[in-house]
């Protein structure tokens, strides 16, 4: 005599995924893996997709499969998961699984750097996925909290020193040698250096200092091929004795974009950029900016 066996057999969308034994027991199972699950950081999760049990007869020997099932159901299911961040002064900086854990950090923090200067607190966040940290170890995210934090600083530090009337001066034009600083008084010429002479070989990149529009492109006077860009609130840069000129008046560029190739035109003694900063059409030592 044929053995059989109740089950149900269930679809996703129209594709069978498996059987299961109980569907009251295994409704109550994908609700409570599916809202607010401790274990796996899941918040809630939204089911768009037809499912559909049909209950059937099979024989003794055909096996219920609910852990496949399950995944079948995880990888159609929209989830959403829970981390607790940790914020300083606002700005997330880490994720951890649990509150106790970010609590631990938290304390750990404040005795780094203390509770002065840095708003240091925890907020319970929402995603899409997980964010895993590695090394998982509470000292070792609470060490790279505060490298953070002092790159952060540092970083700060620097944009303030390099800002001139709210124009940052981020990238170094070109790499080479200062051949005559700002203020040299020198045989060349009649009147004390208004810029910085940074010496490198001919057809060298140079980069915009800082975002603007090219105000100038030609040639002036003692200083060969040259490229003026104004930036705004006053503040212009120079590139002088440029072998080629990459940018045309008018052009918007960005920190960092190549104008320009480093040359020997104009009044020069050898290859070199001449690199000027004005404020208001006075001249300001460059290298207060840049260095």
């Amino acid at each position: 005599m044929l053995k059989l066996q109740p089950v149900y057999e269930i679809s996703l969308d129209g594709v069978k995924v498996g059987y299961i034994q109980n569907k009251n027991e295994f409704e109550d199972i994908v609700n409570k893996k599916f809202n607010d699950n401790e274990e796996e950081n899941i918040a809630f999760a939204d089911f768009n997709m037809e499912t559909n049990y049909e209950f059937k007869l099979v024989e003794k020997q055909v096996k219920t499969n609910e852990e496949e099932v399950m995944l079948a159901i995880k990888e159609k299911a929209d989830i959403t998961y829970f981390q607790y961040a940790i914020n300083v002064n606002g700005v997330e900086k880490e994720y951890v699984n649990s509150k106790e854990k970010a609590e631990e950090i938290v304390k750990l923090l404040k005795q780094e750097v203390g509770e002065q200067e840095y708003d240091i607190s925890i907020a319970k966040v929402y995603k899409r996925e997980l964010q895993q940290n590695e090394p998982i170890e509470i000292a070792s995210i609470s060490k790279n909290v505060v490298t953070k934090i002092k790159e952060e600083k540092q970083e700060e530090e620097k944009r303030e020193k390099s800002t001139i009337n709210g124009v940052y001066i981020s990238v170094v034009p070109v790499q080479g040698n200062i051949t005559s600083r700002y203020g040299a008084r020198e045989a060349i010429r009649d009147h004390a250096h208004r810029g910085l002479d940074i010496a490198t070989k001919t057809g060298t990149p140079i980069k915009a200092a800082s975002d603007g529009t090219i105000k100038y492109s030609g040639t002036m006077s003692g200083y060969g091929n040259l490229i003026i860009i104004s930036h705004g609130n006053g503040i212009t840069t120079y590139y002088g004795h440029c072998s080629k000129l990459y940018k045309k008046e008018g052009e918007k560029v960005k920190a960092g974009d190549v104008i320009a190739a480093v040359g020997s035109t104009g009044r020069s003694t050898g290859p070199h950029l001449h690199f000027e900063i004005r404020k208001d059409g006075e001249y300001v030592n460059p290298a207060k900016y840049l260095f």
